[in-house]
């Protein structure tokens, strides 16, 4: 179920989560340890945050053998989808959300499409 608007902003108020949401809306789908190098961030940390914005409807997870994928819940609501294309585009040039990106370019080993190893 989507989220109300109360509960979308609430969960966006963490640096950490919006910088994941960002990052998640420009490059599709992302698995944790991608997430981690970006974000610069533990695999726990990433991981509670990755839980709060799945619990909040945000995100959807499918896992591929050992690996989980992270992507946006493409059943959102088109306010939703709306305010984070523009957020995105409104900030991909602003740090934290451009030095996030240019590190996850700089990934060593990243995975293909198919395998996070």
């Amino acid at each position: 179920m989507p989220p109300d608007a109360d509960t979308l902003f609430r969960t966006l108020a963490d640096p950490t989560r919006l910088r994941t949401v960002l990052l998640l809306a420009a490059e599709g789908r992302l698995c944790v340890r991608e997430l981690t190098h970006a974000l610069g961030q533990s695999q726990p940390k990433v991981s509670r945050h990755l839980a709060a914005l799945r619990e909040s409807g945000l995100l959807q997870a499918r896992r591929e053998g050992q690996w989980m994928y992270y992507r946006i819940s493409p059943g959102l609501p088109d306010w939703i989808q709306n305010l984070l294309h523009h957020t995105l585009l409104g900030n991909s040039a602003a740090a934290p959300f451009r030095h996030d990106r240019q590190t996850l370019k700089t990934m060593p080993n990243r995975p293909g499409a198919a395998v996070c190893t």
